[in-house]
């Protein structure tokens, strides 16, 4: 993991002109969406609704700094997160169904979403990172785009579930600093049955070779904050210690030894997982010696625990 000065800002300009071709090319997209893996196809500007069950309204639940995120994100003044609302994946165990499944959230344009990053800017956040961010691309490229010209410096997080597509993460070149998705199945029934994206893992690999290739390895500053690069989530299934195994095999073996990995055991039955029989399999906690096991299985691969 590579180290900046303090002062040495993260955030990588791309011209006026490119930038605003980005943003432009994003908004298109809402009239045959096809901004993630499902392709709806649903022109989102005329009210119809795809997967992810947004409009082309911003949806944002909560906005905050948040002191609950990775070291390396919140340092001593949190991290800037802004919480939007709907999901391109379903899974059956999310523990924000009420924001992601249920869309409770109000409808904002990209001039507030930038007021909200230059509002956590001041507050002292180390980044703005924006959480469920995939379907609604387009106003936050253009958020990032106004608050920049006004004086945003902290890098940008994109903190999402890794369904992403390659042409629209090609897109976000430049705009984004920091990728971190939160990378679920490397086993593609796991991922119909608890998510409903049957092409998940050959999307995620792809998106984790694009996102890499735009941003490299994580670095921080002499603080030890992040500026810049790709920080993998994942979180650890009860009954899924070889789908762990496959996500950090693939991550080691074909991305980098270097990737900076937060293997999550925090795993609690919620929403669907624990009130339907049909996913009975997962409805406990992950027992300590499947978590001991996918830890010990990433330091033999060399990878960098968070």
């Amino acid at each position: 993991m590579g180290t900046r000065p303090a002062s040495t800002p993260s955030y990588r300009r791309l011209s006026e002109a490119d930038f605003d071709a980005r943003v432009r090319a994003l908004w298109r997209r809402y009239e045959d969406c096809d901004l993630c893996p499902h392709d709806c196809g649903v022109d989102r500007t005329a009210g119809e609704t795809g997967a992810c069950g947004v409009t082309d309204d911003a949806l944002v639940a909560s906005y905050f700094d948040h002191h609950g995120e990775e070291s390396v994100l919140r340092g001593h003044s949190g991290s800037g997160t802004i919480f939007l609302a709907g999901c391109n994946l379903h899974c059956v165990f999310c523990q924000n169904f009420d924001i992601s499944q249920r869309l409770q959230g109000d409808p904002v344009g990209p001039e507030e979403i930038s007021e909200m990053a230059l509002e956590l800017q001041d507050r002292g956040c180390h980044n703005v990172n924006f959480v469920t961010p995939t379907h609604v691309a387009p106003h936050l490229a253009a958020a990032v785009r106004i608050a920049h010209d006004r004086g945003l410096k902290v890098p940008i997080v994109w903190n999402c579930g890794g369904y992403e597509r390659v042409d629209v993460l090609e897109l976000l070149d430049g705009i984004v600093d920091i990728y971190m998705p939160d990378v679920k199945w490397s086993d593609s029934e796991a991922a119909v049955e608890y998510s409903g994206a049957p092409d998940y893992w050959d999307r995620a690999r792809d998106a984790l070779r694009e996102m890499h290739r735009q941003v490299g390895d994580l670095s921080t500053d002499c603080r030890g904050i992040a500026t810049d690069g790709l920080l993998v989530r994942h979180l650890v299934m009860p009954g899924h210690v070889e789908n762990t195994k496959g996500v950090l095999a693939f991550l080691a073996e074909e991305i980098s030894q270097e990737t900076y990995v937060n293997l999550m055991d925090q795993y609690r039955p919620h929403y669907r997982a624990r009130t339907d029989s049909r996913y009975e399999e997962i409805n406990r906690r992950v027992r300590s010696e499947e978590y001991q096991e996918v830890v010990a299985y990433a330091r033999e691969l060399g990878l960098r625990l968070a």
